[in-house]
């Protein structure tokens, strides 16, 4: 299961009515077994299973050369790739819907929320809403779909003088019944804004949402899910160095727990050998204590309390009832959820590289403070 199938046609994704993953349904990823602590754990590539209320996640790093007078790739990285649908890595790099920038031109979401981090390169934005943004670098844009929102999501490839690397995760979140109607919004948590818990020189821990150690950041838009402490939403990410020893305490909270291990040669999980590349659904009524004996290691932490509704997931579109997911395919028909007054499917935002969001009110933030 590609990201295409969510963006290459409604209609094409089969329904499902219960509260697992998505794609853990179709059991893409072989389950091995787990120690006590552990639940389960899986092979982790591209795409990367899920625990609920976390719809989706997926490791973009794509090594693109430097790009040409219209910010994309040259035509001779053309053959041997499916133009528009190039999911497949050749060259180090794909192109996912673009055609010569690579990205997500123009596409629909309702029901639920993207988190997208981005550690390197740029990402352009731009939205039904008439929202626009570049940001990259360490920024992190939370949207909340709602009740429904075109955008584009593009690569474009600002150094013409060397190569341009991109790195991103990108993870859904599913909204509750009674906010899976709300206008569309986002934020940006730019990447200076966003904690950096340092407790040694051999541990980092960047909280995107959530609270460890004494520390909290919850920079949601108000309708999400992860803006009630209640529903204990974390979201970070972890660089330990070889020697580095990480501690995560165990919950009160039945959570689901998702650790995944995506650099590194291996860690000690409570004495447990766990190897990289694994995606680790852990008990969190369980202590963990980790230690990394070898090369440095980074991982991503999603954690959360279930919201325990029924899912119905058609494409881009995350549902209670099919009769919903009806209606929302009869809405899109009829409005393009605000349709799409750019220019170009596949909208970039010029050459000069400048991070800042452009919010449908026409304010405009940048990092640093330097908003009007």
């Amino acid at each position: 299961m590609k990201r295409r199938s969510l963006l290459a046609g409604i209609g094409l994704v089969p329904l499902t009515a219960t509260g697992k993953s998505f794609f853990n349904i179709f059991n893409f990823f072989g389950k091995e077994k787990a120690a006590p602590m552990i639940n389960h754990q899986e092979t982790i590539d591209f795409q990367w299973p899920v625990q609920e209320p976390f719809l989706f996640c997926v490791h973009h790093l794509d090594h693109y050369p430097s790009g040409n007078k219209n910010f994309g790739v040259g035509s001779e990285h053309f053959k041997g790739r499916n133009m528009g649908q190039d999911f497949n890595l050749k060259d180090g790099f794909r192109l996912y819907h673009g055609t010569e920038i690579p990205g997500f031109p123009v596409h629909p979401h309702r029901g639920f929320e993207t988190i997208t981090i981005v550690r390197k390169g740029y990402i352009d934005h731009a939205d039904s809403m008439g929202a626009a943004g570049r940001y990259g670098e360490g920024d992190v844009q939370w949207m909340t779909a709602g009740s429904g929102v075109q955008h584009s999501e593009m690569f474009p490839l600002l150094h013409q003088d060397k190569v341009n690397t991109v790195e991103l995760f990108q993870i859904w979140l599913n909204l509750p019944r009674k906010n899976k109607m709300v206008n569309p919004d986002f934020k940006m948590l730019w990447a200076d804004t966003i904690p950096k818990i340092k407790p040694n020189d051999k541990l980092e821990i960047s909280l995107i949402c959530g609270e460890y150690s004494g520390q909290q950041f919850r920079q949601t838009p108000p309708m999400s899910w992860a803006s009630d402490p209640n529903h204990h939403v974390n979201i970070m990410l972890v660089k330990l160095k070889a020697g580095g020893k990480f501690d995560y305490p165990a919950s009160k909270e039945k959570l689901n727990r998702s650790f995944y291990f995506f650099e590194g040669s291996g860690l000690k999980v409570n004495q447990e050998l766990v190897s990289t590349k694994k995606a680790v659904f852990f008990d969190s009524s369980v202590d963990l204590s980790l230690e990394n004996m070898k090369e440095d290691a980074e991982f991503l932490i999603l954690e959360s309390k279930a919201i325990n509704e029924p899912i119905i997931q058609h494409g881009p579109f995350v549902m209670n009832s099919r009769e919903e997911i009806y209606q929302t395919i009869q809405d899109y028909q009829r409005t393009q959820f605000g349709g799409w007054k750019w220019p170009r499917h596949d909208m970039i935002h010029g050459s000069k590289i400048e991070r800042f969001a452009k919010f449908p009110d026409g304010r405009l933030e940048k990092p640093g403070n330097q908003n009007s």
